[in-house]
């Protein structure tokens, strides 16, 4: 529930992040790191569950025998999907906007996948600004999102940019006047 998210990204916050950003402070940060999310385990569990919800049950995501055998990275490795479906959360343990009511993902412009995931590996994001656009009751951010695998010198299978732009999120803000009357971001 919303209070328990709002307990964990206080946590997380304390951990990893930044404080709260505001609209004005967040329209200053173009080009800089906003973001180092938390670690996050990807169990084969996780990639069984995905595998069922898409449907996607090649054996080199759900068969760790056959994968170590047959496949060319000595296990199960998770789907590139499953690690995009991933950035959410990432993000949302990364840094928070005050006011934001929602965030809607608005698509991808450049996605790659670098690196495999492999059963058990733990990854997290990295989210650098790269716009801010003012939108009717919001504003649109356009980020560079990449995902590390821990213990690897490569950027793990995840959204990497190449170029500039990576992920657009259009973000939903209820701001306040100076009167404290409730006002939508133009």
């Amino acid at each position: 529930d919303r209070q328990d998210r709002e307990g964990r990204r206080a946590q997380w916050n304390g951990m990893n992040a930044l404080p709260p950003l505001s609209l004005t402070e967040l329209s200053t940060k173009v080009g800089h790191e906003l973001g180092l999310s938390e670690w996050r385990t990807v169990s084969q569990d996780m990639i069984n569950r995905f595998a069922d919800a898409t449907d996607d049950h090649q054996f080199l995501h759900i068969d760790p025998e056959r994968a170590a055998k047959e496949g060319p990275f000595g296990g199960t490795i998770a789907h590139g999907f499953l690690t995009v479906a991933l950035l959410s959360h990432l993000r949302e343990s990364a840094f928070h906007i005050d006011g934001q009511t929602m965030g809607v993902n608005y698509g991808f412009n450049r996605l790659r996948f670098t690196a495999p995931v492999l059963a058990g590996s733990r990854i997290r994001g990295h989210f650098v600004l790269h716009e801010i656009e003012d939108l009717p009751g919001g504003v649109q951010t356009t980020w560079k999102c990449t995902v590390e695998r821990e213990h690897s010198d490569k950027t793990g299978a995840g959204v990497v940019a190449i170029g500039k732009e990576t992920m657009a999120m259009r973000s939903y803000l209820e701001l306040f006047s100076f009167d404290g009357s409730k006002q939508r971001q133009k």
